[in-house]
């Protein structure tokens, strides 16, 4: 059996135990006391209760292998003055739970912060405020801002909850990246020209289409532009390229690289592998006031999994970041 399993005798000691549990505790503990291979004292307890009681117990049993913890719920079933030791594991399930909770946490701090601020300018336009027209201005000013920011965070959730449901679909219809990266530099030219850049594209000639999802693969492009205008804008501007088919040894395939270049501060080496979590920010007020949500690039990566592509992120602090996405030319 797959499952980590271990039979214990009337002496309390163990008869059997299968390779499954012999991996697990990297000790084969067949005719020694339970105790020294359970050895936590809710899973010790649990089967002591089991044989008094002869009735099924459970219990959280916690192993640190390697650099994490796995998580198992230990099953103790009398059976004729035996009992069976079983063991669930619970890993991924408590990950997940552990997940939610914090992204419920995030959502709710996210949420909290202009709706205090919009409650306090309302409660100030209402008392000290009423009749000065000038802080009314400023007041209403600032309200909108703050509408704003939790506009684009309700759109960014949504669109999230979108990518999320559709990632075990795999796109198929084919999609020209070169009208892509057309449209997102038209789109965007005038907000990199008001940062003080320009955006310079470079795509060849011939470029195959790719399998894909048009509207994302344009959020997708629209987002890392939008990334590198706010934290890269320079006088030397920001590259879009797309790069001809070659294969790629991290999909296994062959496929086309689209990469966004710019030449600004560039990130810290430390936190370009947490980038893509929900609500990560490099420069928590420095995002905050260019108007990020903190989910844009957590919608980059979902996207990018649903293509079955790979995202990168390189950068060198002081001399700029490039980010590329692979895109597989090919439905497998």
């Amino acid at each position: 059996m797959k499952s980590p399993l271990m039979l214990i005798g009337p002496e309390n000691r163990v008869l059997v135990q299968n390779e499954a549990m012999t991996e697990l505790l990297k000790i084969d503990f067949r005719g020694r006391q339970y105790i020294t291979a359970l050895r936590q004292p809710a899973a010790i307890d649990a089967v002591a209760n089991a044989q008094k009681d002869h009735v099924t117990k459970s219990a959280r049993y916690v192993l640190h292998v390697g650099t994490r913890d796995r998580i198992f719920e230990l099953s103790a079933i009398p059976v004729d003055g035996h009992v069976i030791v079983a063991f669930e594991d619970q890993t991924a399930a408590e990950e997940t739970l552990s997940l939610r909770r914090d992204f419920v946490a995030n959502v709710s701090h996210e949420l909290r912060t202009p709706l205090t601020a919009i409650l306090g300018f309302i409660e100030t336009l209402q008392g000290p405020a009423r009749d000065d027209a000038t802080a009314q201005q400023r007041f209403l000013g600032i309200m909108a801002t703050e509408a704003d920011r939790l506009r684009r965070l309700v759109d960014d959730l949504l669109s999230l909850s979108r990518v999320e449901e559709l990632e075990r679909t795999r796109p198929v219809e084919p999609v020209d990246l070169g009208l892509i990266v057309s449209q997102a530099t038209e789109l965007l030219g005038a907000l990199a020209a008001d940062a003080g850049t320009k955006l310079i594209s470079r795509i060849p000639n011939d470029l195959p289409k790719v399998p894909g999802d048009d509207a994302q693969l344009q959020q997708v492009l629209n987002n890392l532009i939008e990334n590198a205008i706010k934290y890269g804008a320079t006088d030397a501007g920001i590259e879009i390229a797309l790069h001809p088919p070659a294969f790629e040894t991290a999909l296994h395939q062959t496929a086309i690289r689209m990469t966004v270049t710019d030449h600004g501060i560039g990130i810290p080496a430390h936190h370009l592998i947490r980038l893509t979590e929900r609500f990560y920010r490099v420069d928590l007020h420095r995002s905050r006031a260019q108007g990020g949500t903190g989910l844009g690039l957590a919608i980059v990566k979902h996207i990018t999994n649903r293509h079955r592509g790979k995202l990168l992120f390189e950068s060198v602090e002081g001399q700029g970041t490039t980010v590329t996405l692979m895109l597989p030319v090919a439905v497998t």
